[in-house]
């Protein structure tokens, strides 16, 4: 088993809604418009291609567990998906969480329990007041289970 983890931190915005049902989306852009509602966290300091090539190489395994920590302030959510052999890994402007199979070039892992709108209200009031917003990307490469 190996894991590797990689933190991202974010800020908040007031026009983030979180209101997107299949996706969740950290961008490095300085700005939320209305249409963005997958977006949880803007002005990033890292996007796909940023994160550690460890971290990369075991998230392009079908086999990797990978668990989202998001916190803000005070509260915490957890995020829960997986890797695929099919991931790019290459945007240079934003991270996505998918909870289909759907892969392009910004997709972070794929099949996950949560989507913008799952997350809790709290936090997302909490992001958006503008505060910053940590995340930690840590996947779990699990060895074949025969």
């Amino acid at each position: 088993m190996k894991i590797v983890c990689d933190k991202v931190t974010a800020r908040g915005h007031g026009m983030i809604s979180a209101r997107h049902r299949n996706t969740i989306e950290i961008t490095k852009d300085e700005y939320v418009t209305e249409r963005g509602t997958c977006i949880i966290a803007c002005s990033a300091d890292k996007a796909l291609k940023d994160l550690k090539d460890d971290l990369k190489r075991v998230l392009k395994n079908n086999n990797t567990v990978v668990v989202i920590k998001v916190k803000c302030v005070d509260k915490v959510e957890m995020i829960l998906c997986r890797g695929s052999d099919r991931l790019i890994l290459t945007n240079d402007r934003k991270i996505v969480v998918r909870k289909s199979k759907y892969i392009d070039d910004a997709t972070l892992c794929i099949e996950s329990n949560k989507g913008a709108s799952d997350l809790d209200r709290v936090l997302i009031s909490r992001i958006c007041m503008g505060d910053i917003v940590e995340i930690l990307i840590c996947a779990i490469e699990l060895e074949n289970i025969t």
